[in-house]
């Protein structure tokens, strides 16, 4: 969210916001959209007791094995994959038309824009780097102690956990 935030700030022509501060309120809980852990809590929440309507999935699970989940995606939406699709190769094309990298590459993704609330935005904003685990790379072990820890709170006694 700190990246698309100054990417957008970026845009029209505001100073970036220091990623201590950004750290600082998502611990808060202060965003654009209220505090993360709400968010995903409620999803979650509502994917239990409308599992039938929500689908719940975590990044993590799609990065490590996108063609189960686009298999269990298809079965959601009701239209499983058969049995011919699934051996003559068709699911793991569709996996790999639909990886960050292709993705990210289209033109529509690299030039075109999406109007919204908050403005008309590039596409391109939406894409940042596609990889789990990158918190590594700008977090402390203290920052990320501390996310740690709200979200054990947050998520407590809920069957959810990250």
């Amino acid at each position: 969210m700190w990246h698309f935030i100054n990417k957008f700030r970026a845009k029209i022509g505001q100073e970036p916001v220091q990623f201590e501060a950004g750290f600082d309120h998502f611990c808060s809980g202060v965003s654009l959209m209220g505090p993360l852990w709400d968010n995903v809590l409620g999803y979650w929440k509502a994917s239990l007791e409308r599992p039938d309507k929500i689908f719940f999935m975590k990044f993590e699970e799609l990065k490590k094995d996108p063609v189960a989940m686009l298999k269990r995606v298809a079965t959601f939406i009701g239209h499983p994959f058969t049995i011919d699709e699934e051996n003559d190769g068709t699911v793991e094309g569709i996996s790999r038309l639909c990886e960050f990298e292709n993705l990210s590459r289209l033109k529509v993704n690299k030039s075109g824009t999406t109007k919204t609330v908050i403005g008309e935005l590039d596409n391109s904003m939406y894409f940042r780097n596609g990889a789990v685990n990158d918190w590594v790379n700008h977090l402390t072990p203290e920052m990320a102690q501390q996310i740690d820890d709200i979200t054990r709170s947050k998520f407590h006694g809920t069957g959810l956990s990250f």
